[in-house]
């Protein structure tokens, strides 16, 4: 395989697969301001209210916030919903975040407790990029609340083991390294699956070299089996991400006592898009648990939206008012 396409692959997958990203009161305010939103209502097929849907969103076990991450207002709706929470729940609210990573939750507790400062923290952490104007709002609002804050994904370097050599390089790790990726996998060639191999397929590059190997027919089935057969590892280490984030959430509820936490679970809209990913992965393991999916989408024209192509999608469709510089991804 050419190795740019593999690079491009590489990216695609093993950074995270992202989705393009609202209530038509006054709401969805932060500290800094009002931002402007719709909210629709997928249930009723119809648009709602900031307000409404927390009063909704309060009532259930998890959340999962589906994110466009280099939209700006995404974030700021994000630091919304958790003030909404907060009215709603007080102190009964878990974060969740994808952002950061299974073996880092001891500095994450040392951060939140006061026992290091934000300076150690960040050095020890391996915060995402954009961390101080993205996911530092959510932090040090859980922080000033006495929320905790779990590290929900797995280490991105066993992540890329998977992709090269399949799940059985879990299966290798030290005792001690096992315990940041999930027990359990199911990895079917689903419709989720097909939704992560169009969104490799189609991106930039993806089929170039195909178009210069030749125009035998052997030629073109030995590219397409390789360029599946590379496909369904990364998918394996897509699964690997879902299966490790769904199990951190079905454990937080699992050992609470009764009623539980409100669990909010942030992530790339791609991990919990359709109830698929993610969320299915939390959904399996605990099945009887209220699950809502929120999907953040931002929009060219608040004005003149149509939800009908994104029923499927979430629970919750927030449209965003999409900044020139952002780039929509599917």
């Amino acid at each position: 395989m050419n190795k740019t396409i593999l690079f491009c692959l590489a990216v695609v997958s093993l950074a995270v697969l992202r989705h393009p990203a609202t209530a038509q009161s006054p709401h969805g305010m932060t500290e800094s301001g009002y931002t402007p939103q719709r909210v629709f209502n997928t249930g009723e097929k119809k648009f709602s209210d900031f307000e409404a849907m927390l009063a909704d969103l309060a009532r259930a076990d998890v959340i999962f916030v589906g994110e466009q991450h280099d939209d700006p207002a995404t974030h700021r709706l994000e630091r919304a919903i958790l003030e909404g929470l907060l009215r709603r729940r007080g102190a009964s609210v878990v974060v969740v975040l994808e952002m950061f990573e299974r073996d880092v939750q001891p500095v994450l507790d040392d951060y939140l407790a006061g026992k290091i400062s934000e300076e150690e923290f960040l050095k020890n952490s391996r915060p995402w990029p954009h961390y101080a104007t993205d996911y530092r709002p959510l932090v040090e609002f859980a922080r000033a609340h006495g929320w905790r804050v779990v590290a929900g994904n797995v280490p991105r370097r066993y992540a890329s083991q998977v992709a090269k050599g399949g799940l059985g390089e879990v299966e290798k790790l030290p005792a001690a390294e096992r315990a940041f990726v999930a027990k359990q996998f199911n990895c079917p060639m689903d419709d989720y699956y097909k939704r992560f191999a169009e969104t490799m397929s189609s991106h930039p590059g993806a089929s170039a070299h195909g178009a210069a190997v030749g125009n035998g027919k052997a030629d073109s089935q030995a590219e397409e089996k390789e360029n599946r057969a590379i496909i369904e590892k990364f998918y394996l280490a897509q699964c690997v991400k879902d299966e490790t984030m769904g199990e951190s959430v079905a454990s937080i509820h699992l050992n609470s006592s009764t009623p539980g936490p409100l669990i909010v679970h942030f992530n790339g809209a791609f991990h919990s898009d359709y109830h698929q990913g993610t969320a299915a992965r939390a959904q399996q393991r605990l099945p009887k648990a209220g699950v809502k999916v929120i999907s953040i989408i931002p929009a060219e024209n608040l004005d003149s939206i149509k939800a009908d192509d994104d029923l499927k999608r979430a629970d919750y469709l927030i449209y965003t008012l999409k900044p020139k510089t952002v780039k929509s991804e599917k």
